[in-house]
């Protein structure tokens, strides 16, 4: 079993989740790893109002 390391670590890919992990890959050059137990991103959607 081989160990992975990560710079920062984001729990729950909901907005604001999903807005810190772009800000830091945009402006860093963390390892960022983000974990999610609901649907895959791909498989959300977003009501427009």
């Amino acid at each position: 079993m081989s160990t992975a390391k990560y710079d920062c670590i984001i729990v729950g890919t909901g907005p604001a989740g999903i807005f810190a992990a772009w800000e830091l890959c945009n402006n860093s050059n963390l390892k960022i790893l983000m974990l999610e137990k609901g649907r895959d991103i791909n498989a959300r959607y977003c009501h427009l109002a």
